[in-house]
């Protein structure tokens, strides 16, 4: 579904990862870990098209995304690490915006906020929701992407037992039925399909 080949990434003459290959396939989930400052955000940022990598490719269905990039646009769907919500909103606005920057048609924002764990906050303005609360609000648009790749920068942050065993069971539906996902999170899943990327291995090896 999605590979990378020889990325590097350099801040200021340095390599902040180097020759890094993957292959993603359906049904699999690859979890992106190491400290801060070791490039997941980075990374995950290459993978959605937002930055370029030094050197390196990527290809989407065995071609090279320079070649397919709206399809390949089309298929993704990216989650950072900030909400990108808009406080003076509700969750369910939020979702209504949202959904005029890429299609969220896959069931109502209302089915998608009580699937996430935010029924009965739908309609209060996102300023008073709690951190954690605002993670699943943002999360809530996977539930209503037909995305086939997703790609998700620290989900887990501020989330409770709760809501990360919510997340996860989200995670594993979508794959069931052919999906991939690429993650960022210093935190373990539980799950054994889960590969796992170290690039602070990856750095100590460059170095």
């Amino acid at each position: 579904m999605l590979e990378f080949r020889a990325l590097t990434f350099e801040r200021d003459d340095w390599p902040l990862f180097s020759d890094l290959c993957g292959e993603l396939k359906a049904g699999e989930i690859l979890q992106i870990s190491g400290p801060n400052g070791c490039g997941k955000t980075t990374l995950l940022h290459i993978l959605a098209t937002i930055q370029a990598p030094t050197t390196g490719s990527l290809h989407w269905q065995g071609r090279d995304i320079s070649r397919c990039r709206q399809e390949y646009l089309a298929a993704m769907t990216f989650v950072g690490h900030q909400t990108g919500l808009k406080l003076s909103l509700t969750p369910r606005e939020n979702l209504r915006w949202l959904s005029q920057l890429q299609p969220l048609s896959r069931c109502s924002s209302g089915e998608a906020l009580a699937r996430i764990g935010l029924a009965g906050f739908e309609d209060v303005p996102s300023y008073t929701l709690s951190a954690g609360q605002l993670r699943r609000a943002a999360l809530a648009t996977l539930c209503m992407t037909e995305a086939k790749l997703w790609l998700l920068d620290e989900p887990l942050t501020a989330l409770d037992v709760e809501g990360i065993a919510d997340l996860e069971a989200l995670l594993l539906e979508h794959v069931a039925k052919g999906g991939a996902v690429v993650l960022s999170s210093h935190q373990p899943l539980v799950n054994r399909a889960v590969r796992t990327l170290a690039l602070d291995a990856m750095a100590e090896a460059a170095h």
